[in-house]
């Protein structure tokens, strides 16, 4: 038998906010390399983990999400992290302000109600064509249209009830969400022009509001993401 959910989690997190001069070359590089942003977010970690190591932006669990206001030419970007980030690194001359940093501590029970906002990379598995080599992996797609991205997540809600592991293997993320309410804006892709040249990223943004059915694994989706790309600015479920 499978056990009850836990009533409450707690969420312990930083988030820091960074606004910075889009039209700075530092800043203006991370928008037209999503690996010179994917750099600029780890930048502030240096230190935590051994150099080279894999997983080093999960092990610090580093999220991060942007916006570009091109009226005010204002990137602002939010790092999310388990531990406290270092910016010295970032020219001042880039800055616009001082580092926003807060530190957030929150526990969810069930029931409980939160605004939320994420850009996600909104991609899904094709199966290997017939009579491919065995152990073929799928390869994946993006979603490109708006009400194609908003299945992708709503697929991914957890009803009361439900377990938090759908039975095609994917993991919920402990909320649920009338599907009529969300809304979805396609966003500009993102890609490398460097050593990554294969790097092509859609995004989309998906905001709504969230009524939590699994605590624990609602905190374990804040902590972690939603979804793939999430060293490259995607999966952070920013609520309020």
């Amino acid at each position: 038998m499978t056990a009850p959910p836990a009533t409450a989690a707690r969420f312990v997190a930083t988030q820091t906010l960074l606004t910075l001069d889009a039209r700075h070359p530092y800043a203006a590089k991370s928008l037209i390399d999503a690996q010179d942003m994917h750099r600029t977010v780890m930048s502030g970690f240096r230190g935590w983990v051994d150099d080279g190591s894999r997983d080093a932006r999960a092990q610090m669990g580093v999220l991060s999400t942007w916006t570009l206001n091109l009226r005010e030419a204002r990137l602002s970007l939010v790092v999310q992290s388990q531990l406290p980030g270092d910016w010295s690194r970032i020219p001042r001359a880039a800055l616009v302000a001082e580092p926003e940093i807060l530190t957030l501590d929150r526990t969810f029970a069930v029931g409980d109600r939160a605004d939320f906002r994420t850009v996600v990379n909104p991609v899904h598995s094709r199966p290997p064509a017939p009579g491919s080599p065995e152990k073929t992996r799928g390869k994946r797609v993006a979603h490109t249209r708006p009400d194609h991205v908003k299945a992708w997540f709503v697929r991914r809600l957890q009803p009361p009830g439900e377990a938090a592991v759908a039975p095609d293997g994917l993991t919920r993320l402990g909320a649920d969400a009338p599907a009529e309410q969300l809304a979805v804006r396609m966003l500009p892709r993102v890609s490398s022009p460097g050593p990554h040249k294969g790097l092509q990223l859609a995004r989309a943004e998906i905001k709504g509001s969230l009524t939590v059915t699994d605590p624990q694994v609602f905190v374990t989706a804040l902590t972690r993401g939603v979804g793939h790309a999430r060293a490259y600015s995607c999966g952070l479920l920013l609520v309020h």
